[in-house]
């Protein structure tokens, strides 16, 4: 049965889609939204063996979290760029070629791991990109259909909301087009650069590796499922 069909036939609760400001309901299934490029270096990473990804809200607790645990990869960014003590900058091509296999990470960013910690007693949380946008729609569908969702687009920029309207529509049961979220995908890559242009070049992230794969919709059969710990929140990937 396809996912279309087997949502049609549920009783599926509206969709909230809102930014970072909002006011986040206790009790319903959130999905934080991080196109370019937190989840989608986590989704990387996942398929390159990492077995956990800990996410947290700032760079100095991820580097808390390194000290408690200094067998685990530190990755991610400060205004867009690698900080000197990580060993990994945001970035899902630098995933795409490390040796990963069984490895732990703690991973810290501006904008997504920041909005996985902003989500009170959720009934589950779910960390998304293009990459398992699909995946994420059949494990909602599968294991919390009839509770109410809020997908959170952690971005200013348009690639994180063409990525929540077609979560969305996939779990109203419609059929939208990859072609229309890459698109989104690639309005948003240009608003990033054009920001970009007006700092100093020493300040410039370079993201012109990672946006093929940003743009590769549906690439990872798995969703990325959160825990919340104390101070940061344990992504898990299940397969879908």
């Amino acid at each position: 049965m396809s996912l279309q069909a087997g949502l049609l036939r549920r009783t599926i609760s509206p969709v909230s889609i809102v930014g970072m400001d909002a006011e986040i309901p206790a009790g319903g299934i959130v999905v934080v939204i991080d196109v370019i490029r937190a989840f989608t270096t986590a989704a990387v990473a996942f398929e390159r063996g990492v077995t956990e990804i800990a996410c947290a809200p700032s760079a100095e607790i991820g580097r808390g979290l390194r000290r408690l645990h200094p067998d685990r990869l530190l990755i991610g960014e400060v205004n867009g760029l690698k900080p000197a003590d990580f060993d990994f900058g945001n970035s899902p091509f630098e995933m795409s070629t490390a040796q990963l296999d069984g490895r732990r990470l703690i991973q810290a960013t501006s904008n997504g791991t920041l909005g996985l910690s902003r989500c009170p007693n959720p009934a589950a949380l779910l960390a998304v990109s293009a990459l398992n946008v699909g995946a994420t729609a059949r494990w909602i569908a599968s294991n919390h259909a009839d509770t109410p969702y809020t997908l959170i687009c952690t971005g200013r920029t348009t690639e994180d909301w063409a990525c929540a309207r077609h979560l969305a529509d996939l779990l109203e049961g419609s059929a939208p087009r990859r072609a229309d979220l890459v698109t989104g995908i690639m309005d948003g890559a240009a608003e990033h650069d054009h920001h970009y242009a007006r700092l100093p070049a020493s300040e410039r992230p370079d993201t012109s590796r990672d946006l093929s794969f940003c743009c590769d919709v549906d690439r990872s059969a798995f969703a990325m499922v959160g825990e919340v710990r104390k101070d940061h929140v344990v992504l898990a990937k299940v397969p879908c």
